[in-house]
């Protein structure tokens, strides 16, 4: 079967929403454009120059409630939407320092009180992703609903904050993916490991609420903790939904 593009998403502040696309331009060296380009930093964080590890930030596996957040983003104004349940939606720059405290105030009751508080946000010039190289996440529906299967529950993709989502794939294909190439339209990924996941894949991303034991799941049908692929983007282009995944 042809395997093909089925969902591209961006998430355009670490763990705080995701966004749907039609279309994007990837570029070598870079993730996924817009995607964590910012983080939100917590009142523990210990931040040098540049890119930092998780841990220094607020995020689903601490706050599952995060999860529930979807996002809008405006790129020509670098302004942001956030949209959670039972919220007004919230607009604001986070570039911003003086929009901050709308943000914080918009955020807090998303994140339990005995836990480090968000403080500010922050950039890194490039994508804030999990990884310490820039890096775009490919996921497989195919795996998805073989987990889903196994664990006789509704295992909704958008749990996993994937970049790409490929479709017509055997299930966990993918993990035999690293050190090959995924081309994808005109561009090309090289695949660098396999992600292996957090607690906030537990979480409901309508409702924020853990649901499922997506870790359990995953060890119970692989015999790890993992899903998907991490990779680089070596050879740049644009890339729509039903372009034609080749890997090789």
């Amino acid at each position: 079967m042809t395997i093909r593009l089925a969902a591209v998403w961006r998430h355009p502040i670490k763990s705080h929403g995701r966004e749907r696309l039609d279309a994007v331009t990837l570029t070598a060296g870079e993730a996924l454009p817009w995607d964590r380009h910012w983080a939100v930093a917590h009142d523990a964080a210990k931040l040098v120059p540049g890119w930092n590890p998780c841990v220094n930030f607020a995020r689903g596996a601490k706050a599952p409630a995060l999860m529930s957040i979807s996002a809008r983003l405006n790129e020509a104004r670098a302004e942001v939407t956030l949209s959670a349940p039972a919220k007004a939606d919230l607009t604001f720059r986070p570039d911003d320092a003086a929009e901050w405290p709308l943000f914080l105030a918009w955020v807090r009751d998303l994140n339990p009180p005995d836990r480090a508080q968000p403080e500010r946000v922050v950039a890194a010039g490039r994508g804030m992703t999990d990884t310490d190289y820039p890096s775009v996440s490919i996921l497989s529906l195919a795996s998805n609903a073989a987990l889903a299967d196994a664990m006789g529950v509704t295992v909704e993709p958008e749990r996993w904050r994937a970049n790409l989502w490929l479709e017509g794939a055997d299930p966990w294909a993918e993990r035999d993916w690293v050190g090959k190439r995924v081309q994808i339209g005109t561009a090309v990924v090289e695949v660098t490991e396999i992600i292996v996941r957090c607690r906030a894949t537990m979480a409901n991303p309508v409702t924020g609420a853990i649901d499922a034991d997506t870790l359990g799941g995953l060890d119970g049908v692989v015999g790890a903790q993992e899903m998907g692929v991490y990779g680089r983007v070596i050879a740049g282009g644009r890339i729509a939904l039903g372009d034609v995944v080749v890997v090789t």
